[in-house]
């Protein structure tokens, strides 16, 4: 299954984008034996996209058809490290070719993206910046695909 994280916003070459190519680069190696990969990124031009709604049908526009889509936003289900891993596995199961995962910009997701959601997921009830949570994604990414190979990276 494919992985796709489309977000609003370009980061550019510092810590942020450093640690999101290295925790991807990570994933696509773990995640191989896994089915899981490659994940690719999808960034929408905030100057192109000048409101909410732009950004929303972007955003659409970047998830390939058929893609199974998670929304993150801070009204979606917390979940654990291993319940994330667990839901990657059951959604490749079902025969999902795409998951694709939305972060919106500084105003958050517009409600046609949350509506086409196939499931809302939250890193908590604190807004995070969408560097940030791009980072954070990556890392849970990679994160998930050493719990299911059983990998010491994640301990409990």
């Amino acid at each position: 299954m494919r992985l796709h994280i489309c977000a609003v916003g370009r980061i550019r070459s510092g810590p942020e984008r450093a640690l999101i190519d290295d925790y991807l680069t990570r994933f696509d190696k773990a995640g191989r034996a896994l089915s899981l990969g490659p994940c690719h990124m999808h960034e929408i031009d905030e100057r192109k996209a000048a409101t909410q709604a732009a950004e929303g049908h972007a955003l659409l526009r970047a998830v390939p058809e058929g893609a199974y889509l998670i929304a993150l936003d801070e009204r979606g289900a917390q979940m654990t490290s291993p319940a994330f891993a667990d839901r990657l596995v059951q959604i490749r199961d079902r025969g999902a070719g795409d998951l694709a995962c939305v972060i919106g910009g500084a105003d958050g997701l517009a409600p046609e993206v949350t509506d086409c959601a196939d499931q809302m997921l939250s890193f908590g009830q604190m807004v995070w910046p969408h560097r940030l949570a791009r980072v954070m994604l990556a890392e849970q990414l990679y994160r998930a695909a050493t719990i299911l190979s059983g990998s010491p990276y994640h301990r409990v």
